[in-house]
């Protein structure tokens, strides 16, 4: 896989990950009160990680072609976290 098609494989990850992350936000606010703040607490932890995805992401986009593969290792770290915090906060949810 080459640059271009590791960024554009994270950028409609990452697209996937903020329409999943809408529907947890749909759901603590209709949760009932006595959860809803543990469910925005868990939002907020998975926005913070998907931050420092978009961070990684940028950096290999803006990486030289020679570079880039210096990051991928630390960018796929990153989308492994997202990707498990995301899954939980799925399933906690429910």
């Amino acid at each position: 896989m080459d640059k271009m098609e590791f960024v554009e494989k994270l950028s409609a990850r990452m697209v996937e990950w903020d329409a999943q992350i809408d529907q947890l936000k749909y759901k603590a606010d209709s949760a009932p009160d006595d959860v809803k703040a543990e469910y925005c607490k868990e939002i907020d932890a998975l926005l913070l990680k998907r931050k420092e995805a978009e961070k990684k992401l940028m950096g290999v986009s803006a990486a030289s072609d020679d570079s880039w593969e210096d990051l991928k290792g630390g960018t796929e770290r990153i989308w492994d976290e997202v990707t498990t915090a995301l899954h939980d906060a799925i399933v906690k949810m429910k």
